[in-house]
């Protein structure tokens, strides 16, 4: 006699507000629509979207395994995911959630390390338009200034000042 499987609540990445216009299952719930990762390549000091990092799949993750504390990895070479949230205010559209998480990759062993559950979080702090750019080493810092400046100044201008002041790019 087969067991029936229980149906479980899966993790699903929601397109548009799938709880508009009523209040039942789901609401709570936050769209990733308005994220997007950007990977930081310290060494080379060059940032680039990479929407596979939403998935942990962006060419620097693929093909490495992961593991758990830094000093496993002593010759790994240093990244930054960093999520960046878009929103919409009445001068148009900014830079609402920027979030960062470190990361290392020694492609030579296909070995890296990153806290996932810190990813997680700082994902989830990004789309609650939380700014956590602080603990950046300073070059990086700029790089990222640069790179959402290039991208959008007026995003950018339209920016909170916490942002501007953490990257201290005011």
């Amino acid at each position: 006699m087969e067991e029936k499987k229980k149906k479980k609540l899966d993790f699903n990445i929601i397109k548009s507000d799938p709880t508009e216009g009523h209040g039942g299952f789901g609401v709570g719930t936050l769209s990733l629509d308005n994220v997007t990762p950007v990977i930081i390549d310290v060494d080379a000091g060059e940032a680039s979207i990479e929407v596979g990092a939403m998935h942990a799949r962006s060419p620097v993750e693929k093909g490495i395994k992961f593991l758990k504390t830094k000093e496993e990895v002593p010759n790994g070479k240093p990244y930054w995911l960093i999520w960046v949230t878009i929103d919409r205010k009445e001068g148009g559209a900014y830079y609402a959630g920027v979030t960062a998480c470190e990361m290392t990759v020694d492609r030579e062993i296909r070995r890296g390390y990153k806290s996932l559950p810190e990813h997680v979080n700082r994902m989830d702090k990004s789309i609650k338009r939380h700014i956590i750019v602080d603990h950046m080493d300073e070059k990086s810092k700029k790089v990222l200034a640069d790179f959402l400046k290039n991208h959008d100044a007026g995003m950018w201008e339209r920016s909170a000042e916490q942002l501007k002041k953490d990257l201290q790019a005011i």
